[in-house]
C-alpha cells in the first residue's frame, strides 16, 4: 500500500510540475521519473504451456499490477561531463510471492505452490557522458540497448497499449540494458539529418535461452561480475530528416557468445554459438495521427549444441533450463492511432483522446533445426483495439481489448487452430517526465 501512495503521489507531482522527456534545457540537475499502473481482465488460465493440450483453460480472472516505476536524475558536473541513473522498481519491487500452477490430470487440475522472487529493483541506467561535439560523445556505464523499436523508446507514451508491445518483450530482454561503452551523435542536417548509437556491451549467456522467450533468460547479472569474454556489439542508425518521421535500423551482435558462461568451459567447442539480431522500424506522426511499426528478425547459430547443454545443466544453477531453442525468431508489429481533438478541431475544450488499432505477430520459435521440435503455442497473432485518454501532454490513461490467435501464423484468414484464443481487457495509467530541474 505505501508503495501505491508514492506511485499516485509521483503521478500528482507530475501533473504541476512535469517537463518534457527530451528537455535538456536544466542548468545543473533534474530528477524524473516514469511508471505505470495497470489492472486487467482475462478469460484464460496463468500458463499456456500447462494443463489442457487446447493452450491455455478458459477461466475468467482479473489482475492489479504496477508494472514499473522508475526514478531517473540528470547530474552535470560541467557542460562537457554528464552523470546520468535510473532506478526501476519493477512489479512493486524485490520480496517473496505465492503462484499457483495449475497442472493435468484431475478435472478440476492439479495444483502446486511456488515460491519466487515477486519483483525486481534493477539499476536501469547508470554512465557518465563526456560531450565533444554534436557528430561524437562517448558514454561509458550501464546503458539501455536500443535493438528493436520498443528498446529504444520504452516510455509508456511511446506505444499506445496498455502493455509494452508484447512480441519484443517476448523474445529479448525490455527494457535491455547492460554494461559498457556507447557512441553516439547526429550529422546532417535539413532532409539528411541522421543521429546514430555504437555500443560495445557485455553479451548474452547460453543458458539463459529457453524456447519459449528465445534469448531474453540471457542477460547476465545473476554474480557481481559480468563477463566480458565475448562482448556485443550494437549499432542503432534513425533518419529524422522530415517533419514528424522517424526512421530507424538497429543490430545487435555476439560472437562466440558460450564464452560468457559463469562456468568458462561449458561451451567448449569447434563452433561457436554466434547471435544476430537485426530491425527495422518506423513513426510517422502529425496533428491527426500516429503511425508506428516495426520488424525484428533475431538468428542463433548451434542451437543442438545448446539444447545438449541446458538439458545436462545443473537443476540448482537458477537457469530455466528449458531446450529447444529456436534458431530464428521473428516479430513485426504496427499500431495507426487517431487524434480525434484536431481532426474535428474540438478546441481547447475538446479532451485529447485517441483511439488506436495496434496489430502485431511473434514468435520465439519461428524456426528450428531438422531434429528439433518448434511448439505452436509460441506463434502469436495478436491484436489490439482501444483508447488513449492525455490528460496531460506526458499523463495517459489507456483501455484496450486484446485478442490472441494461438498457433497459426495466418494474419488475416480465418485459420482453425487446435489452441483456445486468449481475450484480455485492460485500464492502465502511466506518465513520463522530469519533476524538478535547475
Amino acid at each position: 500500500m505505501n508503495k501505491l501512495k508514492l506511485i499516485l503521489f509521483a503521478a500528482i507531482l507530475f501533473s504541476f510540475s512535469a517537463k518534457a522527456q527530451d528537455d535538456t534545457t536544466y542548468q545543473k540537475i533534474r530528477v524524473g521519473s516514469y511508471g505505470e499502473i495497470l489492472g486487467s481482465w482475462q478469460n484464460y488460465g496463468l500458463n499456456r504451456w500447462t494443463g489442457s493440450p487446447k493452450g491455455n483453460s478458459e477461466i475468467n480472472h482479473a489482475q492489479i499490477s504496477i508494472p514499473r516505476f522508475v526514478l531517473a536524475i540528470d547530474y552535470k558536473f560541467n557542460p562537457k561531463w554528464i552523470l546520468g541513473a535510473e532506478i526501476e522498481f519493477e512489479a512493486g519491487g524485490t520480496g517473496t510471492a505465492m503462484e499457483m500452477e495449475a497442472g493435468s490430470g484431475s478435472e478440476n487440475g492439479e495444483y502446486e505452490t511456488e515460491m519466487e522472487k515477486g519483483g525486481e529493483v534493477a539499476l536501469e541506467q547508470f554512465h557518465i557522458t563526456r560531450k565533444i561535439v554534436d557528430a561524437f560523445n562517448i558514454k561509458v556505464g550501464h546503458v539501455v540497448l536500443p535493438v528493436g523499436l520498443t528498446n529504444a523508446h520504452h516510455e509508456p507514451i511511446n506505444f499506445y497499449t496498455t502493455f509494452r508491445p508484447e512480441g519484443a518483450t517476448t523474445i529479448m530482454p525490455c527494457t535491455w540494458h547492460e554494461t559498457g561503452i556507447e557512441f553516439f551523435g547526429s550529422f546532417g542536417g535539413g532532409f539528411a539529418k541522421f543521429d546514430y548509437q555504437a555500443q560495445i556491451v557485455a553479451g548474452q549467456n547460453p543458458l539463459g535461452f529457453s524456447r519459449y522467450n528465445w534469448i531474453k533468460g540471457g542477460r547476465q547479472g545473476f554474480f557481481e561480475a559480468d563477463n566480458f569474454t565475448r562482448p556485443a556489439y550494437i549499432l542503432r542508425l534513425d533518419y529524422n530528416g522530415l517533419p514528424g518521421l522517424r526512421l530507424g535500423y538497429s543490430m545487435y551482435y555476439c560472437h562466440d557468445a558460450g564464452k560468457n558462461c559463469d562456468r568458462l568451459n561449458t561451451f567448449n567447442s569447434n563452433d561457436p554459438i554466434n547471435i544476430s539480431i537485426y530491425s527495422v522500424d518506423a513513426q510517422y506522426k502529425n496533428k491527426f495521427v500516429t503511425f508506428r511499426g516495426s520488424f525484428l528478425s533475431g538468428n542463433l547459430t548451434e542451437v543442438l549444441f545448446i539444447d545438449k547443454t541446458i538439458r545436462t545443466y545443473s537443476n540448482k544453477s537458477g537457469y530455466s533450463r528449458t531446450p529447444n531453442v529456436a534458431k530464428n525468431a521473428l516479430n513485426y508489429n504496427f499500431e495507426l492511432g487517431v487524434n480525434l481533438k484536431n481532426t474535428f478541431n474540438g478546441g481547447d475544450k475538446f479532451p485529447n483522446i485517441q483511439p488506436f488499432a495496434h496489430y502485431e505477430y511473434y514468435n520465439p520459435q519461428e524456426k528450428g533445426e531438422q531434429l528439433q521440435l518448434m511448439d505452436d503455442r509460441c506463434q502469436v497473432n495478436y491484436w489490439a483495439w482501444g483508447l488513449n485518454y492525455f490528460a496531460l501532454p506526458n499523463l495517459v490513461i489507456k483501455a484496450d481489448y486484446t485478442y490472441r490467435k494461438i498457433g497459426t501464423d495466418e494474419m488475416f484468414k480465418n485459420t482453425k487452430s487446435s489452441f483456445n484464443n486468449e481475450n484480455e481487457f485492460c485500464i492502465a495509467i502511466a506518465y513520463v517526465g522530469w519533476f524538478w530541474q535547475k
